[in-house]
């Protein structure tokens, strides 16, 4: 089984490349996005004590939703994140159209489906435009180490510096960018 890294790359690389007119792979991407969506789907219902045979409507739905809003996709936000805040959002329209299900689940719960990845997404393009406003031997230290994984030696490497003046990057970058939020 893929880990989520490889399995979020193959998946973002089929939608860009889908994006870029290659039909083949933007069939593969809907086929594989649409198993994962339907699990997602399938447990979230379950947890709702609801039939899990009303997944493929909402997985359908979802899919419809993607293929519509394709076109306004951020290439730097998560796909895997983007395809879930979009279930979610289409599992809550069915839920409240349901009518009874929404009265039995509580608002909390509600939430919790809406919030997720719609509240992931938000965050990565708050911090993509934050992290915008830094100086670029802020930024660049910053993206390899905390959004990339990369060691502070990796790092290093990577910027032609040495990795005491990486990890100084990175705590002034962090700084500036929590100044950033107060």
């Amino acid at each position: 089984m893929p880990d989520a890294v490889s399995t979020e790359q193959r998946l973002k690389d089929l939608f860009a490349r889908g994006l870029d007119g290659d039909q083949a792979a933007y069939r593969q991407f809907l086929c594989a996005i649409s198993d994962l969506l339907r699990r997602y789907v399938q447990r979230q219902l379950h947890r709702l004590q609801r039939s899990t045979f009303e997944a493929e409507d909402i997985v359908q739905e979802a899919l419809l939703a993607i293929h519509t809003k394709r076109h306004v996709y951020d290439r730097d936000v998560p796909i895997t994140a983007w395809a879930h805040a979009i279930a979610r959002y289409r599992m809550i329209d069915y839920l409240r159209a349901t009518g009874h299900a929404v009265r039995n689940i509580p608002l909390d719960e509600i939430d919790d489906l809406a919030g997720d990845s719609g509240a992931q997404i938000d965050t990565v393009l708050t911090v993509k435009r934050l992290m915008a406003n830094l100086p670029e031997r802020l930024r660049r230290p910053i993206e390899l180490m905390k959004l990339h994984g990369l060691s502070a030696k990796e790092a290093a490497t990577a910027t032609n510096t040495s990795e005491a003046s990486v990890k100084v990057s990175v705590h002034r970058g962090l700084k500036s960018l929590l100044r950033s939020l107060e």
